[in-house]
């Protein structure tokens, strides 16, 4: 693929992804696409602000079991703190998103590799 960059195995192992299930979705007020997400990540409950209200109803998404970066540098999104990002595909024109998720049942927390 024409100008993506190279990197190293070093760099990818630093990533923590892992898979996560959605206990909990909310409006953003104000937001078109941001919808706040809790999400158990094995550990412990995360707040997630996704940015895929247009390809998804709150009822898609509760109890759907999602890929999460868990050690993204937190960021605050409509004076929501989203700590992770959810791991999706979008076709060229970013029109649809699809949630990468898993083919089979496994606990939340369960590493991605």
């Amino acid at each position: 693929m024409e100008g993506v960059k190279v990197i190293r195995y070093e760099d990818f192992s630093k990533l923590d992804i892992r898979v996560a299930e959605i206990e909990e979705v909310e409006e953003i007020e104000g937001a078109d696409k941001l919808y706040k997400l809790t999400v158990d990540i094995g550990d412990g409950k995360r707040t997630i602000c996704a940015g895929i209200k247009p390809n998804y109803s709150k009822d898609e998404l509760m109890g759907k079991k999602i890929i999460v970066l868990t050690n993204l540098e937190p960021r605050t999104l409509r004076g929501v703190e989203s700590r992770g990002m959810l791991l999706a595909a979008s076709s060229a024109d970013e029109k649809k998103v699809v949630l990468l998720t898993v083919d089979s049942d496994i606990r939340p927390g369960s590493r991605v590799s």
